[in-house]
């Protein structure tokens, strides 16, 4: 598809979206964007004023299979701010290409968004890291991009933005600020921390091996969505906040040897351990209240 093409495919799904709604400008014209990870969709009970549309209606927008992910759109007002909020998200492993993945963010651009707050669930990576514990995201390792595999290969999108973006600051630094103030004043007693997340394909967890060279590169986190979206939505010119609910620990222990078992009475649990997409919704679903309330605290900022 070339860029005319795909202009007039985000042009096409605005427009339809702005035809199945109401007048009221705080509908047509949203202000910020949220994508709701995994079990994270109780953010779109603050909205007020709400209007929906379900993503397979929409021109160019996938349906969401995962477990957790709704897969709609939802219009209204948090904290007195204009929102747009998606209910689940398209991942590459689902087989969608990442133009897929990320029209989303084009047509919200169109729409006139210029804050994205994306969400999701990640495997604590970092020493010390527990489940139930937020990450605010200061960067991000792109390892499938580093491989070939990006959001903006491809002929450039001129209207949306330069050819060779810099993504040396994509976490807006004030909005980190906001965020953190958000924490204080709300008092909230989990853990906040500040990192990196490291962006895998999905869909199986990661090995043993692959944890430790996640955190021998640097990753604090790792998940399987969030950076396709960030890039797309810096090329549009968007400012971005990026929060990681860690629903798990990674199993970077190097496996019990066979060899060494062979003479042993008594064989360690191997499963011990293991990440599950269940565990994920579980502990997304346990820090849901806390998240929702950061979240309106960091609009009422905006």
């Amino acid at each position: 598809m070339d860029p005319e093409e795909q202009n007039a495919l985000f042009e096409s799904s605005r427009d339809f979206i702005q035809s199945q709604l109401s007048s009221h400008s705080y509908i047509q014209n949203p202000k910020v964007l949220i994508i709701c990870g995994s079990g994270l969709s109780t953010i779109s009970t603050l909205l007020t004023e709400t209007e929906s549309i379900n993503y397979t209606s929409i021109p160019g927008f996938a349906a969401s299979h995962v477990p957790g992910h709704a897969g709609e759109l939802l219009f209204g007002l948090l904290s007195g701010v204009p929102v747009m909020c998606m209910l689940g998200r398209f991942h590459y492993y689902e087989g969608h290409s990442f133009f897929t993945n990320t029209l989303p963010i084009r047509v919200a651009h169109l729409m006139g968004v210029t804050h994205l707050v994306v969400t999701n669930a990640a495997g604590g990576v970092r020493n010390g890291f527990k489940p139930g514990d937020l990450m605010v995201i200061n960067d991000h390792i792109n390892f499938p991009g580093l491989a070939g595999n990006h959001p903006l290969r491809g002929l450039n999108l001129d209207n949306f933005g330069d050819r060779f973006l810099p993504l040396s600051d994509a976490y807006d630094f004030d909005l980190r600020v906001k965020l953190f103030e958000s924490v204080k004043a709300l008092n909230i007693k989990r853990n906040v921390h500040e990192g990196v997340y490291f962006y895998a394909a999905g869909p199986t967890f990661e090995s043993r091996a692959e944890c430790r060279m996640i955190r021998l590169l640097g990753g604090d986190a790792v998940g399987m969505s969030t950076v396709p979206e960030v890039i797309v939505a810096r090329h549009c010119g968007m400012k971005v906040l990026g929060l990681s609910l860690i629903t798990n620990s990674v199993l970077s222990t190097e496996p019990e040897s066979a060899k060494d078992c062979s003479t042993k009475k008594e064989i360690t649990d191997q499963t011990k351990g293991m990440a599950s997409h269940e565990e994920v919704l579980q502990s997304a679903n346990d820090a849901a209240q806390d998240v929702k309330k950061l979240v309106e605290k960091f609009l009422s900022l905006l």
